[in-house]
């Protein structure tokens, strides 16, 4: 029979893990996000083309 302890610890460390995965995850987006900026900052596109007619 578990203890009362583990009512405690049991969900302490289930939301300790949630925080953890939240923080890492909000970096990992936020890492990709400035990636793609990155990918399509003006330098790397191609230069508008003028419409000839």
């Amino acid at each position: 029979m578990p203890t009362a302890a583990h009512f405690i610890y049991i969900p302490g460390i289930l939301i300790l893990g949630v925080v953890i995965g939240w923080i890492l995850g909000s970096r990992a987006a936020a890492d990709a996000y400035a990636a793609q900026l990155r990918r399509q900052s003006p330098a790397n596109r191609e230069p508008p083309r003028k419409n000839v007619g």
